[in-house]
This record gives C-alpha cells, sequence and structure tokens, in this order.
C-alpha cells in the first residue's frame, strides 16, 4: 500500500473506476445477450429495438475508453450481421 497521501486517493480512485467499469461491462454484455435472444426468437421488431440499445452501449463504451474501437466495430457488425437474418 502506498505510504503517500495522493497515491492513496489514486488508489480509491482506480478501485472505483474498476467497479464502475465493471458494472458497465455486464450492462453491455446483457444488452447483446438480449438481442442474441430476439433474433433467436424471430421478433424483429424488438431485435431491432434491442440492436439499438446495444448500439448506444457500445458507442458509450468507446467513449469511456473500456474497449478497443476495432472490437467495438466488431461486435457492432456481428450484432448487425444476425439482426439482418430477420
Amino acid at each position: 500500500m502506498a505510504n503517500i497521501k495522493q497515491q492513496k486517493k489514486r488508489a480509491n480512485q482506480d478501485i472505483k473506476r474498476r467497479q464502475a467499469n465493471q458494472i458497465f461491462k455486464s450492462s453491455l454484455r446483457t444488452a447483446i445477450k438480449n438481442v442474441d435472444k430476439q433474433v433467436s426468437e424471430g421478433n424483429k421488431e424488438k431485435a431491432q429495438e434491442a440492436f439499438n440499445i446495444a448500439n448506444k452501449k457500445l458507442d458509450k463504451a468507446l467513449v469511456k475508453g473500456i474497449y478497443h474501437k476495432n472490437a467495438i466495430a466488431r461486435y457492432k457488425s456481428r450484432l448487425q450481421q444476425k439482426v439482418n437474418t430477420l
């Protein structure tokens, strides 16, 4: 553990950021699973709605720096392909 006051503060900030990122990642994975679920059930309208929500979360993850831009592009592309199969 750090002895310097600023480094203790930085360590606490890192913990809070890590927890926030984990929560966000979890909600993003849930949004992606919702798209997969709607596609497997064959609901085109609901799948498109779920895709829009997942797309917004992916964009936010990119802005926050949680995922790399190419990973976000890959997720979006694969989800769009699944929705287009309906």
